[in-house]
């Protein structure tokens, strides 16, 4: 890879400050620098993709049921800061068209989580991608899911958008398995990263980004492995250790 640098992803946004996947956690995270959002997809019954991370509202708002049982209208209208600080209590789910119109004018990386593991959303992929065209943000955003049907899906996608396999999973030739389903990235748990994957990922021009990395130890490993990216809910303490590393390499 030509740019060794590891990125710092705010995971969901600023998550440790801030409700996760609100305007709030987002807006912190590039007030403190980061350099992407990370954030999640799941479908209305209505079809309008929404940032949340459950398919069920329950953890995160103060409502109950599934996502895909709301029309946005609804969901709109929960409060989904309270459970994290009452000062937040006016913090709202949000459609994905309004996080592309917030984050369209900033420099910022866009990984977007397609929550279709467990509930596989009809036509998530294509709604998903036809929005990202339209705001023509093609380029600077990955796609990616636990599915791997879902990335097979996106292969028809592949010359125009970044797919990212994601798992937590070991797996034999984890590269090759991933390049065979048609990602051309490569998305996974912090326990993986090891030398090996992350020189048979850059020798196959795959980046590698490892979430979710919260601690001084992982973040300097991942560093020092030359990761492409990190997921963190914690983008300052990131960006102050990754400072700290950059001064001791050239000491």
């Amino acid at each position: 890879m030509n740019d060794l640098t590891t990125k710092i992803i705010a995971h969901r946004g600023a998550s440790k400050l801030a409700p996760e996947n609100t305007m709030y956690a987002f807006e912190l995270g590039y007030k403190f620098g980061a350099e992407g959002i990370e954030t999640d997809v799941q479908l209305t019954k209505d079809n309008i993709p929404v940032l949340i991370h459950d398919e069920t509202v329950k953890r995160t708002t103060n409502g109950n049921g599934y996502v895909k049982d709301y029309t946005f209208d609804e969901l709109s209208k929960l409060d989904a800061g309270s459970w994290f600080s009452p000062e937040f209590h006016n913090a709202r789910i949000i459609s994905l068209e309004e996080f592309l119109i917030w984050i369209k004018p900033k420099e910022l990386y866009i990984n977007i989580e397609l929550k279709n593991n467990k509930i596989d959303y009809k036509n998530l992929e294509s709604i998903v991608y036809d929005m990202l065209k339209n705001h023509r943000l093609l380029e600077r955003t990955t796609l990616s899911t636990f599915n791997p049907n879902s990335v097979r899906r996106l292969l028809k996608y592949q010359n125009n958008i970044e797919v990212a396999f994601l798992t937590s999973k070991k797996k034999p030739n984890l590269v090759e398995y991933a390049k065979n389903l048609g990602a051309n990235a490569l998305h996974v748990k912090y326990r993986l990263v090891n030398p090996q994957l992350i020189e048979q990922a850059h020798d196959n021009n795959m980046p590698v980004r490892v979430y979710t990395v919260n601690n001084y130890k992982p973040m300097m490993h991942c560093f020092n492995q030359d990761c492409d990216g990190i997921f963190t809910d914690v983008p300052y303490k990131a960006l102050t250790f990754r400072k700290l590393f950059q001064f001791k390499k050239q000491l």
